[in-house]
């Protein structure tokens, strides 16, 4: 795999892709820095090699050049994280942007404006991504929560760069931190997969079933597997077209000999409110009228079993709401669970939007292995698919 670390990039122009796809809030500051902080490795490298630095990214689902998605709202803080000007300019390709990039001067860093002001970078138009590659001597893909899109500036634009192009070190660390669940793993391997529908996950779950040894069912999809077996879930959200595939993951998994758990009990709530009346109880005997927001303490205690005897652990998807205080227990001592493993020695992989804005919400984030910063592009590795992004630099 060729990282930014085989280049010297000394009088070099780095064209490098990021993901400044942050959250801004209604005054238009960034509410959470995790993607800039992660690529604030590479920048540095290639600033201390002597080089210069063009960072290019795309914010939001702009329908033209709207300035609520100008990637200008960012400068501040990426000149926080960084500790450098950052110099900025209001287009992406063009005269005014090549000007800008011939007069920038080593250890210099220079922020392009939004590339999905123009509808060529989704559409992965050739020509888009060659005046874009026409600003860079070497390119760099760090961006992975974009390595699943086929666009200009992730998947086309890398060969122009034959022999110029390289992975960043956050990209590099995700392949590898994947890598090791799929196919480096030490044994015994559990996989938390939780979250609302078992359509998103299914994919997810097929593939790794050989890879695994123990996979956990949590949140909203696992009522869709209890109903199936004929338990009572009262109100629980469930997917009613989707009974008879979970009936074939469940058997599928005995023939492969993969253990999975469900839920044993829940917290069930009279409404879906932190204010709600709720009660423990086995979960599949849910009354009507009430519905599973959390794990119950049986199973948090076996949850905790199973991660204490793990030496490799994938999490995907919190186990409950945990947006709400009154249904955040089970997501909270799994996480202490996976935390204890992985002080012991376990490898512990955290992905998905859900799950990372658990590990943040409860200050875990700097005790397991990894947290993932692409929740789309995750995904799709963990069903097996080629990312175009990643494939565009292998190639």
């Amino acid at each position: 795999m060729i990282t930014i670390n085989d280049f010297n990039f000394k009088d070099k122009k780095a064209l490098i892709r990021v993901d400044f796809n942050v959250p801004l809030n209604q005054k238009l500051e960034v509410t959470d820095t995790t993607r800039i902080e992660a690529v604030e490795a590479t920048i540095s490298k290639i600033l201390k090699d002597g080089g210069k630095v063009i960072l290019m990214s795309h914010l939001g689902r702009p329908k033209a050049k709207e300035d609520k998605f100008s990637l200008r709202h960012l400068i501040s803080k990426v000149e926080a994280i960084i500790d450098r000007k950052v110099r900025f300019v209001s287009d992406c390709i063009g005269n005014e942007v090549e000007t800008e990039v011939k007069n920038l001067k080593n250890g210099e860093i220079l922020l392009l404006e939004n590339l999905r002001f123009y509808k060529e970078e989704k559409e992965g138009n050739i020509d888009f991504a060659k005046q874009l590659a026409k600003l860079g001597d070497i390119y760099v893909n760090d961006a992975f929560g974009s390595a699943h899109r086929a666009h200009a500036s992730t998947a086309i634009i890398a060969q122009f760069f034959s022999k110029n192009k390289c992975f960043g070190l956050l990209l590099a660390k995700e392949i590898t931190s994947i890598n090791q669940i799929l196919n480096n793993s030490k044994k015994p391997v559990t996989a938390i997969i939780g979250g609302a529908k078992v359509a998103s996950k299914i994919e997810v779950i097929n593939h790794i079933m050989d890879k695994v040894d123990t996979i956990i069912i949590g949140g909203g999809m696992a009522f869709t597997f209890i109903k199936a077996q004929g338990g009572n879930i009262g109100n629980s959200l469930v997917e009613d077209d989707k009974l008879e595939l979970a009936l074939e993951i469940l058997a599928k998994a005995k023939e492969k000999k993969t253990r999975i758990y469900l839920p044993i009990d829940v917290i069930a709530a009279d409404a879906f409110s932190n204010d709600a009346n709720t009660m423990i109880i086995e979960a599949n005997e849910i009354p009507d009228g009430w519905m599973g927001l959390d794990t119950g303490p049986k199973t948090n205690i076996g949850n905790a079993f199973v991660i204490a005897g793990s030496k490799t652990i994938l999490w995907n998807g919190p186990l409950g709401v945990f947006e709400m205080k009154s249904f955040e227990k089970g997501t909270k001592e799994l996480g202490f669970a996976i935390i204890d493993a992985t002080a012991e020695g376990a490898f512990s992989l955290v992905g998905g939007g859900d799950s990372v804005a658990a590990v943040k919400q409860f200050n875990f984030a700097d005790k397991v292995s990894y947290v993932s910063t692409g929740g789309g592009a995750m995904l799709e590795m963990l069903e097996g698919r080629k990312l175009p992004g990643i494939e565009a630099i292998l190639n």
